[in-house]
């Protein structure tokens, strides 16, 4: 039957087959199991996945996505495992999607469709919940655009004359306007958010970022003992999760949990999760946490890193961080340190080369902070308990009624902290510079 996988059946949800093309440049070109990825968000919506298949083509067919053949094979599939439901892991225009239905004779959706249904289904907080119908909107818009293309094309013509047209600046008007009010709603929380990441006392943030399901959560759950969320299912977290990650040296940073991504995601949803996201844009490192035992472990990388780029992150440093390690043989443990030399290895799970993560960390705190050294009147104890509560004091002594110490600190602490050392009568000198980012 050509490109056809067999997928062992689940108990429960709508029936599905999942299919994909497979065009020249594309990821799933790339992909060792093209049908990997949709499979996983189809199970991720609920869908009990039955059957998959993927068609190689030059270009997608304009009438109905794929060849005639290609559909043949795809009804007789969903006959024989009585499959309800067609999932395409390609965004299909209003007619293509009418045709697939009316050749086939079961429901279909494409890509940009799962993933929104998915995000509306794991939306948990306000923020999350507007941002999903926020992008849900602006997806519903560019259809309903293209369904009404027609009309706009004969305008005045016998027979689109009336109710049509009428109807169609209707649609628009109230769909605009729900796009209008969703943004301005968040872009409220968005102001919120911005002021809150600006009058942390934390000075370093480092968010972690990664392919959905690779271990984010997971991986933040055991550095900071937080409890988190985790299941080993596609988009788990759609909200940024912040905790508290205390080093062995006392030092203290912020980790940021944020949304999963995968390849290909849709460009409205990527506008729409802006505020959430904001977290990787403010972050000083970022963590790019990857499942170190998935087939298409570079498909997924490249997927991350399109992302990053698209949300301008990509100048942010960045570590690679292979999680899943325990799930690993020896031999492509090898295999993989040769292909990623400066990746840290680590098992969120077993706890695996953590503390070699936090050895890293601890060494991009010292090339990011001042190091210097303060005279601090002892007898102003809120200004030293400040010094003591956010620098890394290296040793301390107190002569003539002063405390004298060595530290190191953020820039951005220690422009806080200098006027009112100086105001004290305080002394400082520099010892290191700023290191760069």
């Amino acid at each position: 039957m050509g490109n056809h996988k067999p997928i062992p059946t689940q108990d429960g949800g709508e029936r599905a087959i999942v299919a994909t093309l497979v065009l020249p440049g594309s990821a799933a070109s790339e992909a060792e199991d093209p049908l990997e990825e949709i499979r996983g968000l189809a199970a991720a919506a609920g869908a009990n996945v039955v059957d998959g298949v993927y068609q190689k083509l030059n270009k997608v067919n304009p009438r109905a996505a794929f060849g005639k053949g290609k559909i043949e094979e795809i009804a007789q599939l969903a006959k024989a495992q009585d499959a309800v439901l067609l999932v395409v892991d390609h965004d299909l225009s209003p007619s293509q999607g009418r045709n697939l239905e009316k050749d086939l004779g079961i429901r279909v959706i494409d890509r940009t469709e799962l993933i929104l249904d998915i995000f509306s289904t794991r939306a948990q907080t306000k923020q999350a919940k507007l941002q999903v119908e926020l992008a849900q909107s602006e997806y519903m818009k560019t259809r309903l655009m293209r369904m009404w293309t027609h009309l706009e094309r004969t305008e005045g013509a016998i027979g689109s004359r009336g109710p049509g047209e009428t109807q169609l600046e209707t649609d628009r008007r109230l769909v605009n306007k729900k796009i209008s009010d969703l943004r301005k709603r968040l872009k409220l929380i968005e102001g919120r958010r911005h002021r809150e990441a600006i009058s942390r006392e934390y000075p370093y943030t480092i968010s972690l970022v990664g392919y959905t399901n690779a271990g984010k959560s997971s991986l933040l759950r055991r550095l900071t003992g937080a409890d988190v969320f985790v299941a080993d299912q596609l988009f788990a977290t759609l909200d940024t999760r912040i905790r508290n990650w205390r080093l062995k040296d006392t030092r203290e940073v912020l980790l940021a949990d944020t949304v999963g991504f995968v390849r290909d995601l849709p460009h409205g949803l990527v506008a729409s999760f802006h505020a959430t996201l904001e977290e990787t844009l403010n972050a000083d490192l970022l963590l790019h946490i990857c499942d170190a035992s998935a087939i298409d472990l570079e498909v997924h990388m490249s997927a991350v890193n399109g992302v990053l780029a698209e949300i301008e992150a990509d100048g942010i440093p960045l570590l690679i961080i292979l999680n899943k390690w325990d799930r690993v043989d020896e031999d492509y443990r090898l295999i993989l340190l040769n292909r990623f030399p400066d990746a840290i290895p680590v098992s969120a799970h077993s706890g695996e080369g953590l503390d070699g993560l936090e050895e890293v960390i601890g060494k991009y705190l010292d090339n990011w902070s001042l190091h210097l050294e303060v005279e601090v009147p002892a007898s102003d104890g809120r200004l030293l308990a400040d010094f003591r509560r956010i620098s890394r004091v290296l040793q301390e002594t107190y002569e003539e009624g002063n405390w004298v110490a060595e530290v190191t600190l953020s820039p951005r602490h220690w422009n806080s902290l200098r006027p009112q050392l100086l105001a004290q009568g305080g002394e400082f000198k520099v010892v290191g510079a700023v290191g760069s980012h």
